[in-house]
């Protein structure tokens, strides 16, 4: 057996868009603490790389989320890793760069945002979905500021988290075995925020490896399912 194949019990998480920035820091946590994490990106190098970083426990399966095959590979390897208890929907597309007003707003570029960041999510929980109830697992769909305030020219990658923002809201519903949260990590030091303040200095911003024990904290608690400020979770942690 290989390595995709060869189970080893545990828990295994499915992190999409683990590559770099929060998905990479948070894939960097749970294999710390002992978890089979799988992650992916579009490039394929850079996925390699980061699993080869962070330790014989990361598995990288290159590919794009809007891909059905893909998705289905993504979730056959962690089944031959163990019990897929969690999933995070972390790969995100910003759109343009720098973004445009709604009113010359490329539509076709508003498609493929809307693939990305919520058709895409909705085909992995439905493929995760039996795995996820049976193990009592736990989505993570991570979310924005921009879903709920109206800033200019966010009105693309904004509508699309406040479209899977919905998502979640609904499923938390439907699916009483599973815990559903949709996770809003608050502004962040990535290449994705970069692009989207093109020539800005963001090293006010936080680094992602400072977010992510906000989710931890929130994966341990385990409380029902809703959505959640990182600002909120670190707040707790600090009082």
């Amino acid at each position: 057996m290989d390595e995709h194949t060869a189970r080893t019990g545990g828990q295994v998480a499915v992190i999409t868009g683990g590559s770099r920035g929060f998905g990479f820091e948070l894939a960097r946590s749970l294999a710390a603490d002992g978890w089979q994490v799988v992650i992916d990106g579009r490039d394929a190098d850079a996925a390699h790389a980061a699993a080869v970083e962070l330790g014989v426990s990361v598995h990288a399966v290159p590919g794009d989320v809007t891909d059905a095959a893909h998705r289905a590979e993504l979730l056959q390897v962690a089944e031959g890793l163990g019990e897929l208890t969690l999933l995070v929907n972390n790969a995100s597309a910003l759109g343009p760069s720098p973004q445009p007003p709604l009113a010359d707003y490329p539509l076709e570029v508003a498609r493929e945002v809307y693939d990305v960041n919520v058709i895409a999510p909705i085909g992995l929980i439905q493929a995760a979905l039996p795995a996820l109830r049976r193990n009592h697992g736990t989505i993570v769909d991570v979310t924005s500021d921009a879903a709920v305030e109206g800033y200019a020219g966010w009105g693309g990658y904004g509508s699309s988290k406040a479209a899977l923002e919905q998502v979640s809201n609904v499923l938390a519903v439907e699916e009483p075995d599973v815990r559903v949260y949709w996770f809003d990590p608050g502004d962040m030091r990535t290449q994705m925020h970069q692009e989207a303040f093109p020539g800005e200095d963001i090293s006010d911003r936080a680094l992602p490896a400072t977010v992510v024990p906000a989710l931890r904290r929130l994966l341990d608690a385990s409380p029902p399912s809703g959505r959640w400020r990182a600002a909120t979770l670190l707040a707790e942690v600090a009082s």
